[in-house]
């Protein structure tokens, strides 16, 4: 065989071999010494893991609807309110007069108690207590402090009262929107210990000669129309 042919035949090998490595070369799938692919992601014979197809599968699916998401803010608002008022009856044992210290000694009770079953029912939920009050709490406690006397009993009586009127709202609310039985349960039992302190406030606001704000008018009925 001359050099001429010699030529023509390691070109034509080149171009048939040329092919095949440069598919080699640019297969995204394709590994060092792994020539079939058989370790190459979502091969079934492959010893890998698969990659995952949507992004609930690479963030894992959280379990957590929206109505069990509001169940839980609730537990940590109401949570964090009772905590407050326990703190600022606390506050009034010390500061206030012998009728405030009376009701406010009932309201660290009973609140108490109030705390230790919504935090059964945060455990249920999944939920961490809060673990301080809130800042409009914490912004009445101070301002308390500074008072005595007629004043830091008025002050007590008018924001103590406006609080339960805002959480009876609120509960009353909540009662009929939980999804969790246990929350809605422990919500229509707080309701009425709510209920039972407003009237209390009610009566120790008339002793003490304060004036409660009047509550807002109740919406009137819608009238149908008349053909």
């Amino acid at each position: 065989m001359n050099k001429n042919w010699m030529r023509i035949a390691v070109v034509g090998a080149a171009v048939v071999l040329l092919p095949k490595m440069l598919v080699a070369q640019t297969d995204p799938a394709a590994m060092p010494n792994d020539p079939q692919g058989l370790n190459r992601p979502g091969n079934p014979n492959s010893g890998g893991t698969p990659p995952p197809t949507t992004m609930s599968d690479s963030l894992g699916a959280p379990g957590i609807s929206g109505p069990m998401m509001l169940d839980r803010q609730f537990v940590q608002t109401a949570a964090a309110g009772t905590m407050g008022e326990i703190k600022l009856g606390m506050l009034a044992m010390q500061k206030g007069s012998p009728e405030v210290k009376t009701f406010a000694q009932k309201m660290v009770e009973d609140h108490t108690q109030m705390k230790k079953e919504f935090a059964d029912v945060a455990d249920s939920l999944g939920e961490m207590m809060p673990k301080k009050i809130s800042k409009e709490d914490q912004a009445e406690y101070d301002k308390l402090n500074a008072l005595s006397g007629d004043a830091f009993d008025k002050e007590y009586i008018l924001f103590t009262a406006q609080a339960h009127r805002d959480d009876l709202h609120t509960f009353r609310t909540e009662a009929t929107a939980a999804s969790d039985p246990g929350l809605q349960a422990e919500v229509v039992k707080a309701s009425m210990l709510i209920r039972s302190h407003l009237s209390l406030l009610t009566d120790l606001a008339k002793a003490k000669g304060v004036t409660l704000p009047a509550r807002p008018a109740r919406p009137a009925a819608a009238t149908p129309p008349t053909e």
